[in-house]
């Protein structure tokens, strides 16, 4: 497996999840709770996302091949997808929709909804996953990816666990520093998405 594809991956996803900036909004969806219940409800949104993103990385490519879209076109309109993210990140409207939509909604237990859906498997992530494991075929590309992605959820769940000691340390400014950073990054990667799938059209030089 290319050293360069597992790097990659493993950007983009941590750009695409950014476990940096759910972790303020995890703390905020879980003030109040109990520690013990902090940590389940951590546990809990991490592995019904990988689980998402598993039955989308193992059949995605095959609903879009049912529905008449190649993968080309989906590389396209997924680097698409990802740099209207890394705008909204660069100039902050993602953590701002993000807020908003925690205020709106409140649940007792929000590992499912909104942590799991949309916040962490939300369109973003699932488009990356077809789109990397389209460029990586077979059961050795999926296993990579799947494990790219475990490795960030893991992350994400460290994260979440010592979210109180990390918030104080980075306060409201290193967050947006990261924020930002992370947004270059996810910019770059989205259009050489475009590329890649301009060049499978035969439209760009490779």
């Amino acid at each position: 497996m290319d050293s360069g594809f597992l790097i990659t991956s493993f950007v983009t996803l941590f750009v695409i999840i950014d476990p940096i900036g759910l972790t303020p909004l995890f703390i905020a969806l879980t003030q109040g709770m109990p520690p013990e219940q902090q940590r389940k409800v951590a546990i809990r949104a991490v592995l019904v996302s990988g689980g998402i993103l598993a039955l989308f990385a193992l059949s995605g490519e095959a609903v879009l091949g049912f529905i008449g879209i190649s993968m080309p076109a989906f590389r396209i309109a997924g680097g698409i997808l990802l740099f209207l993210t890394a705008l909204d990140m660069l100039f902050e409207r993602r953590t701002k929709r993000r807020e908003d939509r925690q205020e709106e909604e409140e649940h007792e237990d929000p590992s499912v909804f909104p942590l799991s859906i949309p916040l962490i498997a939300g369109p973003g992530s699932i488009a990356t996953v077809i789109l990397l494991t389209g460029e990586q075929a077979g059961f050795m590309g999926f296993a990579a990816v799947m494990g790219v992605v475990a490795s960030v959820l893991l992350i994400l769940l460290v994260l979440c666990l010592t979210s109180g000691a990390l918030a104080r340390l980075l306060g409201k400014t290193g967050v947006t520093v990261v924020t930002r950073l992370l947004g270059m990054l996810l910019a770059a990667l989205s259009v050489q998405f475009v590329l890649d799938g301009l060049r499978d059209f035969g439209f760009a030089a490779s």
